[in-house]
């Protein structure tokens, strides 16, 4: 099999080295799975709570065109700690007949590897929301104390030792110009040929240019304030310009917008990729529309909306997603189904380790090799090729001995605890963010499928799917729009 490797790592404190590290465990896992390994996609100080990593994209374009067929990571981790993208990823790689293997960790190809991998990626999740969570408060305290926190700092302004906020002399006064010019009437295009006829840079050293002074002049730090998140000081930071020049830039900046909203909201369907049409077995994806000035949001089936025979009715979204996070609620947190998931995934770690007796077989062939060389020595059959062949026996050997030892005093991915603890964090989830309604299903949810009377739910962590009847006086608003009712 053609495999590749992706690596990634993502912040300050890790280096190059990591990137090593990580490449030296795939490479060595590729041998032992005897993979033919043909290149490797390196994402570097770039997180995996996004998708926007472009050696990450380029690699999911690339599994198109059948250039591998094998994705090997250092842990799951490294491919996606959001739970929505990994699912969505994984299904554009299967599509395209590739799949992922972690080095480190050990996950069955069964049914049941999906628990070990579920429980896996999503305290991964969990553990990225929580080192946030930390940088946040951390960065929270320094904003109290209107101190330095982090990234580029603005134009016209220094850090001192104390990590406040200071004018720089030689800037701040271009500052001010160019408030001065833009609420006087300036084109942006022309106060940017301005300040670079002056030698004036942006906060990265860079020329300047029309998103660096329509930024600029956007930012409260020149009117005195300094704003954190819900944070916002008065006079926290030293003013470069008066709350009158300021308020007469933003006004223009606000009549100069483009009518149309270049960030539009968008409705998160966490069903998607989840919820298969009972009649013809289809996914049923969201869909909108307007009926007497109000926006209703619903689910229909794809070959619906395909006309190619399918006759289901649309539901409306809250209606079906409300019972099923109220089913996962309900069934997945009782102090027996945590035990249980958390049994489950130490049994599986604790699997014999496949990797172990492939290594062993080598390190036996290995030996034997040395053997029979050694014996042709004694007898006087000494060449150059016999040595070379010596030295290269030797190296390997000590290699799979080592590859061994690592492989034996492997300890779990996770403790009993530690699953424990992610689940009853889980329970408590507050269910009115959508990016947690997300992570819930995501998780625990394998396929909801939707019938006429009933819907059909199976879980990641349960033998038994749910099996809930649907209420016929649930009128979907989609009859406003000319959609069937729910049912």
């Amino acid at each position: 099999m053609k495999a590749i490797i992706y690596a990634r790592y993502s912040c300050d404190n890790q280096r190059e080295e990591s990137i090593e590290g990580q490449l030296r465990e795939c490479k060595a896992f590729a041998e032992r799975k005897e993979f033919t390994l043909v290149g490797t996609y390196i994402d570097r100080a770039v997180s995996a709570k996004t998708d926007n990593r472009p050696e990450f994209q380029k690699m999911i374009k690339d599994s198109a065109k059948g250039l591998f067929d094998v994705i090997i990571v250092w842990k799951l981790d490294r491919f996606a700690r959001n739970r929505y993208d990994s699912a969505h990823y994984k299904a554009i790689l299967r599509k395209n007949g590739v799949k992922i293997i972690s080095a480190t960790e050990v996950i069955s190809e069964g049914a049941e590897g999906i628990i070990l991998e579920s429980v896996l990626e999503g305290y991964a999740e969990y553990y990225s929301a929580e080192l946030s969570e930390k940088v946040i408060r951390g960065m929270t305290e320094n904003a109290l104390k209107c101190q330095y926190n982090g990234s580029f700092v603005p134009v016209g302004y220094t850090i001192d030792d104390e990590k406040h906020y200071q004018l720089d002399p030689l800037n701040a006064p271009f500052v001010k110009e160019v408030f001065e010019m833009y609420a006087g009437g300036k084109m942006i295009k022309d106060i940017v040929v301005y300040l670079n006829e002056k030698g004036v840079r942006s906060s990265q050293g860079k020329p300047m240019t029309k998103t660096t002074v329509t930024t600029l002049l956007k930012n409260v730090k020149y009117k005195g304030q300094y704003k954190y998140r819900d944070i916002l000081i008065d006079d926290g930071v030293p003013r470069i310009v008066s709350d009158e020049l300021f308020q007469a830039a933003q006004e223009r900046l606000k009549k100069n917008q483009q009518s149309r909203s270049r960030f539009k909201a968008k409705t998160e369907y966490f069903l998607s990729t989840k919820l298969i049409c009972g009649d013809c077995g289809s996914l049923m994806v969201g869909d909108s529309g307007k009926g007497k000035g109000t926006v209703y949001n619903y689910y229909k089936c794809v070959s619906v909306k395909k006309k190619t025979g399918c006759h289901k009715k649309s539901i409306r979204k809250d209606y079906i997603e409300e019972i099923v996070l109220h089913d996962v609620m309900e069934k997945m947190f009782t102090e027996d189904m945590i035990s249980d998931i958390a049994e489950k995934a130490m049994k599986l770690q604790e699997n014999e380790n496949t990797a172990l007796p492939l290594l062993k077989k080598q390190l036996a062939e290995v030996e034997k090799g040395l053997d029979n060389l050694i014996t042709a020595m004694q007898m006087g059959m000494l060449t150059k090729s016999t040595k070379k062949r010596l030295d290269e026996l030797e190296e390997q050997k000590e290699r799979l001995e080592t590859d061994i030892l690592k492989e034996e005093i492997q300890q779990d991915v996770l403790k009993k605890d530690q699953v424990i603890i992610w689940l009853k964090n889980m329970k408590r989830l507050d269910l009115s963010i959508d990016d947690n309604k997300r992570r819930l299903v995501d998780t625990f949810v394998n396929a909801v499928h939707l019938y006429d009377d009933k819907v059909v739910i199976s879980f990641n962590f349960r033998d038994r799917a749910s099996k809930i009847a649907l209420s016929y006086d649930c009128v979907s608003d989609c009859a406003n729009l000319g959609e069937p009712s729910c049912f």
